[in-house]
């Protein structure tokens, strides 16, 4: 451990230990998702499984509550549902990533945990330089940096980063996100025998050749189902359309076929992973049971950012609950993941619940702890769910439509999210005290929000527009954090 590192680690332990107890207290913290103990989280990162336990990283500027440099903290888990805090994985100490330890991803090797990641570099000109760097763990725990891999190839702007490293048969490959010279997003694969040598085997998709457009796709990841493969991507500067691409940035998905030596991703149209507000930079992993994992960031650089309650408490933002992923049809369903059952309580159920149109029902029975909804719609009509006076769900039954709305931070108006559903069969609804996560019919359709409710109204409140039935199955959920490092 050089100076620089012991420096900047020492800052990170006094600031967590004036502001911690304060995060801690807010009413607006979270209970059983991911988050940082204070500063600001975003990207999860290096999501993996190694030596019995799971590894979630992730992007942290422990320093500020706003995107400066950043380093990597860690959780680990034996199960994905309780969780323990790990020791800081990457510091910024070096050269080559002295303005933040960018977003990357893990692998597992030889009884090694290798971390790939970004090193994003200010010169002195003023003048952004990357590097994609390596970090190599024996316990993953404790990490030896390597240093740059991979430097900057021609055709490119220094917006070149976050590499998703896998093997398909006996080689590694790796995908990163980049913007051409023309300025055209763009994903380039790499290749590798042994993780430290990489060939440059060129784009894949994007650099203008795709009608899906913008200038820069950030965070791709490749994945292999029996169906086919699919990318993931995170694209900047897309257009809205409609109902569609309606935040400032879109992470979603395309369907295809990698030809690795052809250096091309046959693929079809862009999708949405989740139509919510608070949804970006999506990470997966392939665990022991062969399940596909993915987690993301809850949150967005936008202009309500700065308007959070939560920054008045020293931190900001926080990771979606885990979701299984499964490839039917050529549509990825997300589904929570089942170890999630472990964290729940009391439980709490309403069997065949009729209203008629224009009938309210106020659900009530559990408190204001966090909460699981399962809501079956055994007979279907247009309804809404209002959410604690701050956030609403409405099915409109003849539009096939389900809307969610929410209160804006920064003007107090009124936005919303739409998608287009056939019908609505099943809601399943993890609400915490300052965020929600809808998974409509099995995972057809997630959206996902921050909200920030008065803390001390709990109230679910069901509004039938026609005659409706359904029942409800609901737990108190408790928290997913049993030690701190």
């Amino acid at each position: 451990m050089n100076e620089n590192e012991k420096r900047l680690l020492t800052a990170v332990e006094e600031r967590i230990q004036s502001f911690h107890q304060k995060a801690e207290a807010d009413p607006y913290r979270l209970n059983y998702h991911l988050l940082p103990p204070i500063g600001l989280l975003n990207d999860p990162n290096g999501l993996s499984f190694f030596k019995g336990r799971y590894h979630f990283f992730y992007q942290w500027n422990p320093l500020e509550e706003s995107h400066g440099a950043k380093f990597w903290g860690h959780y680990s888990s034996e199960d994905l549902a309780t969780w323990r805090h790990e020791p800081i994985a990457l510091v910024p100490s070096e050269w080559y990533e002295r303005n933040g330890c960018y977003s990357g991803s893990a692998v597992v090797s030889d009884d090694h945990l290798f971390l790939f990641y970004t090193g994003n570099v200010k010169n002195d000109a003023g003048e952004r330089e990357t590097y994609q760097c390596l970090a190599v763990s024996e316990d993953g725990v404790h990490f030896e940096k390597k240093g740059p891999v991979i430097t900057l190839p021609e055709g490119f702007t220094a917006h070149f980063r976050d590499p998703k490293v896998w093997k398909r048969g006996a080689t590694w490959h790796m995908v990163i996100g980049a913007q051409t010279s023309e300025g055209a997003g763009a994903v380039v694969l790499y290749t590798s025998d042994d993780l430290y040598r990489w060939n440059y085997k060129g784009i894949i998709a994007g650099a203008g050749r795709d009608a899906l457009g913008g200038y820069m796709w950030e965070c791709p990841d490749l994945l292999e189902f029996d169906e086919g493969d699919v990318l993931l991507i995170s694209p900047q500067g897309i257009e809205p359309e409609e109902d569609r691409y309606q935040n400032l940035f879109q992470s979603g998905y395309m369907t295809g076929a990698l030809d690795v030596d052809s250096s091309r991703f046959s693929h079809g149209d862009f999708s949405e992973l989740d139509k919510g507000f608070d949804f970006y930079a999506p990470q997966t992993m392939t665990d022991e049971a062969g399940r596909r994992i993915l987690v993301a960031w809850m949150g967005m650089t936008d202009s309500q950012e700065p308007y959070h309650p939560t920054l008045n408490y020293h931190w900001i933002h926080a990771l979606t609950i885990p979701r299984e992923l499964e490839l039917k049809d050529g549509v990825v369903l997300q589904r929570p993941v089942n170890e999630l059952k472990k964290l729940r309580a009391g439980a709490f159920s309403v069997r065949s619940k009729e209203l008629l149109a224009g009938e309210k029902w106020k659900f009530e029975g559990m408190g204001v702890e966090s909460k699981e909804l399962i809501i079956d719609v055994l007979k279907a009509g247009s309804f809404s769910i209002r959410l604690r006076n701050e956030a609403e769900i409405h099915y409109d039954c003849q539009k096939g439509r389900v809307t969610l709305t929410r209160r804006r931070l920064d003007d107090g108006s009124t936005e919303r999210r739409r998608v287009d559903v056939s019908r609505v069969q099943k809601l399943h609804l993890f609400l915490d005290h300052s965020s929600l996560e809808l998974f409509l019919n099995d995972g057809e359709h997630v959206l996902t929000a921050r909200y920030f409710p008065r803390v001390s109204d709990d109230s679910i409140i069901f509004h039938s527009k026609e005659n409706v039935m359904f029942s409800v199955e609901a737990y108190t959920l408790r928290s997913n954090l049993n030690v701190h490092s």
